[in-house]
């Protein structure tokens, strides 16, 4: 699909020649940072301040093709790959965290289920996967159709080391689901929940990580409900609130992947847990740029008052920047390694980019304030808002910050079987 090129004022994160961007990622995270500055910078702030959903976004995102960026070309969509994925997210997670990640909560369903899943051993399942994803792709290429990607239940399932307490069990033409997902991404707002849930057999009653199910339930089917206020710290127009399934049937093509496929992923593809990252990456770009424009005195609806001369504020730039760049560096390194069966270094260096990025990307949001001033703080201007945003990141699952850290400290430590005994 294409989409109308513009020039963009803000210099790309990812420098096309300096990182040897392909032509294809290239004009993508082009087309993503002039669509940031001119679709989602100028809204962000009602979005935060309402903490009401983007839905003006999303239609605009629709007719510029970003809802299929990573449906393959062959079916209609943009065909970003992993990476070009990840380059483009930042941009847009520069202009509007909240929009960015409640869009890489769509793009999973299409990403997980295309170039991920083509990835992977499907065996006989391969034809009847194309043939149901096909019918996905068709929701949201043709009729707008937003999908998310609920996680979290409130126990250890989301960080991948228990079976999902969300179960499904079949019946006549497809499954009944029962359970409850909470800090659910665009919840009330999204046409289908991607569910993932443990399949249990008749009269079974706990189940395996192995039997994971991933399910799209329409947001009307009967037995689904949306439940709990949202007034959080940050990433307010996310709108994450609960969902309740309370024997809710859905047919078998609501399968997104075949049985057994999504704990293959899990895995042999876990770069597929850092597409949250993106949002992240973008937004510590934002603080800096906005330090950057601050000190120049070019923010706009400001005062034209230069304050680049004093040493401190050259100092804490030089700082910043250097922050940046490492974070950059080892974040790119981490997503063009991303592909199935990763070398344990190549693992270790994911989850030290997750980390990274999740906690410098506050980081550097503090040192603008402190660096800025007062007036920086005030909620007409987006560093009080990219702050708030930023601190969110190290809480996300599957990989929060404390989680990486535990798995890097012990596989850094202990070979695959070694033990203490």
């Amino acid at each position: 699909m294409d989409m109308p090129p513009r020039a963009a004022a803000s210099a790309p994160i990812f420098d096309p020649r300096a990182f040897r961007l392909t032509p294809f990622e290239a004009e993508l995270t082009a087309r993503a940072r002039e669509f940031g500055e001119r679709v989602l910078a100028p809204r962000a702030a009602r979005w935060d301040r309402e903490a009401s959903f983007p839905t003006d976004n999303y239609r605009d995102m629709h007719a510029e093709g970003w809802l299929g960026i990573c449906i393959p070309a062959g079916e209609g969509g943009l065909g970003a790959g992993f990476r070009a994925y990840c380059l483009a997210a930042a941009e847009f997670g520069r202009f509007c965290g909240a929009t960015a990640l409640t869009w890489n909560m769509h793009v999973c369903s299409t990403l997980w289920t295309g170039a991920l899943t083509d990835d992977l051993d499907l065996g006989e399942a391969r034809a009847s996967h194309l043939a149901r994803r096909g019918l996905h792709y068709a929701r949201i290429l043709n009729d707008d159709a937003v999908y998310s990607q609920p996680f979290s239940e409130g126990g250890a399932a989301a960080a991948g080391t228990v079976a999902f307490g969300t179960t499904a069990r079949r019946v006549p033409g497809g499954f009944v689901v029962t359970g409850k997902k909470i800090f659910a991404s665009l919840a009330g707002h999204a046409d289908f929940y991607g569910i993932l849930c443990t399949e249990l057999a008749e009269g079974q009653e706990k189940g395996s990580r192995r039997d994971t199910l991933y399910l799209a339930i329409p947001k009307d089917a009967p037995g689904v409900e949306v439940q709990g206020e949202w007034d959080p710290l940050g990433m307010r127009g996310t709108v994450s609130r609960n969902l309740i399934f309370r024997d809710v049937f859905v047919p078998e093509d609501a399968a997104l992947m075949p049985p057994g496929v999504y704990f293959q992923a899990a895995s042999r593809w876990p770069h597929m847990f850092m597409t949250l990252t993106p949002t992240y990456m973008g937004l510590a770009q934002a603080a800096c740029d906005f330090t950057v424009r601050y000190l120049r005195g070019e923010l706009p609806g400001m005062p034209p008052v230069k304050r680049r001369m004093y040493p401190t504020k050259q100092i804490a730039v030089a700082e910043m920047r250097i922050t940046l760049e490492q974070t950059k560096a080892l974040w790119f390194q981490a997503i063009s390694e991303a592909g199935p069966d990763p070398s344990k270094e190549q693992l270790l260096r994911a989850l030290a980019a997750q980390h990274t990025v999740m906690e410098n990307a506050n980081a550097l949001a503090a040192k603008a304030v402190r660096t800025c001033g007062g007036q920086s703080m005030l909620k007409s201007l987006a560093l009080e808002r990219i702050y708030r945003d930023s601190r969110c990141g190290s809480l996300m699952l599957p990989w929060t910050a404390e989680l990486c850290v535990d798995r890097l400290g012990r596989e850094c430590l202990y070979e695959r079987g070694e033990t203490d005994d």
